[in-house]
């Protein structure tokens, strides 16, 4: 069993925690010397979003959940970058970039949107 807390009843949450899966089922097949760089590096900014999002979800001020979602954003945006680059590199083929690119698409969307209703004016 496992407890639930805020941040589960998030879709970005999700989606985040799916593309970290993702990132290391890829990441596990690059070369072993990238074991302390790329692979490093994409695995904890993939981390990084989901838990973003999940330390925002506590917080009490719509400013401050803002704040981590813009965080969450930031660390999407290194995966992006990276993934690009690796694929670049030959450690992963044009299929397996184009499905996990789509994902990252898919996500920042959702957050962009997930940090606009943050900003808005909190009820009085």
């Amino acid at each position: 069993m496992k407890i639930s807390f805020t941040y589960h009843k998030l879709q970005v949450w999700y989606l985040a925690k799916d593309l970290v899966i993702e990132v290391y089922r890829i990441t596990g097949c690059f070369p072993v010397e990238e074991k302390f760089g790329l692979v490093s590096q994409l695995n904890r900014a993939a981390v990084s979003v989901a838990s973003n999002i999940a330390e925002g979800s506590g917080r009490t001020s719509r400013k401050d959940q803002a704040h981590f979602t813009q965080l969450a954003y930031g660390s999407l945006m290194e995966v992006a970058c990276q993934i690009e680059i690796a694929c670049d590199l030959g450690f992963m083929d044009e299929n397996e970039y184009l499905q996990i690119a789509r994902k990252i698409d898919t996500l920042s969307g959702k957050l962009s949107a997930f940090r606009s209703a943050q900003t808005k004016a909190e009820p009085r």
